[in-house]
């Protein structure tokens, strides 16, 4: 067929470059002290030979059948110098019969070239040459592999470390000839794919057996992925299960009639169902896990997938919106394959009660889930409770007489893990039983405790941060107290100035007028000062009013010239939208820093004016100034004052309160020359144009 002779070149082709190249490698690289180094080398060339003649000419011409008796003969040689590599004198005293025997029969071959070449075959000599053949190369690679098993199971296990990839490779090249020949025998012909295939089959095996001369082939191991032998365990189920009904039907296949036909459609739609229903179940799935772990790896669990899976489950905040101590019992529960599980918290008493669960709601757990001497025990001995063992009445610390009842009685509880955190027990999580049935061993018990060091930290975490996010909570209360003793101390100051000035001029009837005018206005900025102390760290804008920048200036600036030279330079009517208490208070506390900045007899300078989008107040002083990093780091940062006795929240304060608004704030300053203060506070029309709300009607010229 022609899909088999492109197959055939192709593999061989590959086979003859894969074994060229390693006998090249082996030549180059191999381990200098391999005694029989040289002889895999001529194998391999040999084989390289063997595949360059099968690519070239069909599988019956004479070179291909000689350079294939030479690889033979080759690798037959390669055996016989394992056995002297292994250094056991007395058993290659009793091989070498055995290796002699071997080439002679695999040197008959030639015999039976020559009878194909020299003689004339009759149909009859021809197939008894062709089974000859065949038997004498099943002989040989049977007693090749019996050879190789003994070089193997004899040799000393420092040996079987050096020996076992060339073994591997070997053991392959002659499992696939024998069954090569043997079917080549059955049938009276050489099988079509099993030709085709045989060059890449020597191409596979010459990998192995080259990696064997390597200089640190005994540290080599082939360790595979559990999940691909799980998967590959689960296609050797299904395919065997599938070759059974096979053959079942192919049985029937006797049967006549109409029932013959009934018969085997029952059986196609029994095998279905069955299949449907056994094959994807958890529990085969179960004993087909455990089993493969049991028998063909050294470690029950592969931890670096169940560390990628632990950070994947813990990790994720959003994964089925669940809180952080079901992901804990989660990713606990499943490297243990357990479906289901239970978080006991410590409380401050040190009792643990449930906390949360995990696909465990009907679990009826009672106030008090554990007492506190068996906390204690679990915290100072680091005790993983084997409720089975605690079920058969098998004890280690005096925990057993300490277990609670419903713990006890409730048969699905498997394993109670302590959550360890700095010798801390700050939880235990319950674990129900996997569905395969299993002994906790000392792997659970390793990784259990390890893993549960590491989720007892991110409870513990967890914790803190509520702990902090309280705390912040507290220092906001606090801040906001800070806030309302500076405004007091300033009506404080106003009032005790008031009371000065009244021991000197109250008699006098326009003193006793402004007095009351003082008095009613530090009325009205408590009150003002108490309706605001919710708004304090919230950003708020809501109440939003419409009035005069410019009568906010001056009434500032009338204030506060009384005590210092305080001047309105420019005052135009600008209608902005925001909140006039707000912004008066922020204009004295700035006005405020300006007069302390400044030196007696230096006016602090005040104007109002609009840009067209916004109302600006501009406050000037030719005061000390502020260098650049103060007014970066410093100015606002509340708190933080320099002056003696300041609470340090003025600046930060005014900056709030006119960011409320949508305003903003802006400082230029220069040490020894002053500093420039700007307001700036959205005009009523532009804050109309912002929200979409304004008609042309209500938008009136600034």
């Amino acid at each position: 067929m022609a899909w088999a002779s492109s197959l055939s070149y192709l593999s061989y082709s590959l086979g003859a470059i894969v074994c060229g190249l390693a006998a090249l490698w082996i030549a180059r690289a191999g381990a200098k002290d391999r005694t029989d180094r040289w002889a895999g080398v001529v194998a391999l060339a040999l084989t390289a030979n063997w595949c360059f003649a099968a690519a070239s000419f069909s599988a019956d011409h004479v070179l291909v059948q000689f350079t294939e008796l030479t690889a033979n003969l080759g690798w037959i040689y390669v055996l016989f110098r394992l056995f002297a590599n292994d250094g056991r004198d007395e058993s290659l005293r009793i091989v070498r019969p055995a290796v002699i025997a071997l080439g002679f029969v695999e040197s008959l071959q030639f015999v039976l070239l020559i009878i194909q070449q020299r003689y004339a075959v009759t149909p009859d000599l021809a197939l008894l040459t062709f089974e000859t053949s065949n038997l004498f190369r099943v002989l040989v690679s049977i007693g090749a592999l019996v050879l190789l098993h003994n070089l193997y199971v004899g040799a000393s296990p420092s040996s079987r470390r050096i020996l076992r990839w060339n073994a591997a490779g070997l053991a392959g090249l002659w499992a696939f000839t024998l069954n090569y020949h043997t079917i080549a025998y059955l049938t009276g012909d050489y099988p079509t794919e099993m030709f085709a295939f045989r060059g890449l089959a020597l191409a596979v095996v010459a990998i192995p057996f080259a990696l064997g001369f390597a200089k640190r082939a005994a540290g080599l191991t082939f360790s595979p992925s559990r999940a691909v032998t799980f998967r590959f365990l689960s296609l050797l189920v299904i395919g065997g299960y599938l070759l059974v009904m096979l053959g079942l039907a192919s049985w029937l296949d006797i049967l006549t009639g109409s029932g013959a036909r009934l018969t085997q459609v029952g059986l196609v739609i029994a095998a279905g169902a069955l299949a449907l229903i056994w094959l994807p179940s958890n529990k085969l799935r179960g004993w087909l896990r455990v089993t493969a772990i049991k028998h063909l790896f050294k470690h029950r669990y592969d931890y670096r997938n169940e560390w990628i899976r632990f950070t994947h489950t813990i990790g994720r905040a959003g994964l089925d919106d669940a809180s952080l101590q079901q992901r804990v019992i989660k990713a606990l529960a499943d490297i243990t394959d357990s479906p289901s599980g239970l978080l006991m918290s410590g409380e401050d008493e040190g009792a643990l009660q449930l906390a949360a669960h995990w696909r465990w709601p009907q679990m009826a757990v009672p106030a008090d889930a554990f007492p506190l001497e068996l906390c204690a025990i679990m915290e100072r001995e680091g005790l993983i409770l084997d409720l089975d063992e605690v079920r058969e009445g098998i004890d280690y610390h005096g925990e057993n007489a300490l277990v609670p009842p419903w713990l006890r009685e409730e048969t699905r509880a498997w394993a109670a893990v302590p959550l360890i955190h700095f010798d801390r027990l700050v939880g235990v999580i319950v674990l129900a039983r996997p569905l395969q049935q299993r002994k906790l061993d000392w792997e659970d018990f390793d990784l259990l405790g390890i893993v549960g060091q590491q989720l007892a930290s991110y409870l513990a975490e967890q914790a803190g941060q509520e702990a902090l996010s309280e705390a912040s909570r507290f220092d906001e209360f606090n801040r906001r107290m800070a806030f309302v003793m500076h405004d007091i101390k300033n009506l404080s100051s106003q009032m005790s100035l008031l009371l000065r000035n009244a021991e000197k001029h109250a008699e006098k009837p326009e003193f006793r007028k402004d007095m009351l005018v003082t008095l009613k206005n530090s009325s009205d900025k408590l009150n003002i000062l108490l309706a605001r102390l919710g708004r304090y760290g919230t950003g708020s804008v809501e109440n939003l009013q419409d009035f005069d920048l410019g009568g906010i200036a001056g009434a500032v600036v009338e204030r506060l010239s009384t005590s210092h030279q305080v001047d309105l330079l420019r005052h135009e009517p600008v209608i902005v939208s925001g909140q006039p208490e707000a912004l008066e208070q922020a204009l004295l506390h700035i006005v405020q820093n300006a007069i302390d900045a400044s030196e007696d007899g230096s006016a602090v300078q005040v104007e109002t004016f609009s840009d067209g989008l916004s109302g600006n107040i501009q406050v000037l002083d030719s005061g000390v100034g502020m260098s650049p990093a103060f007014v970066r780091n410093s100015l606002f940062k509340p708190f933080v004052s320099s002056k003696e006795g300041g609470f340090g929240i003025g600046a930060f304060e005014a900056r709030e309160m006119i960011r409320a608004m949508g305003g903003r704030l802006e400082v230029e300053s220069r040490e020894g020359l002053g500093t420039r203060f700007l307001i700036k506070i959205p005009l009523k029309s532009a804050r109309s144009i912002i929200t979409g709300n304004g008609t042309a009607k209500d938008k009136e010229p600034a």
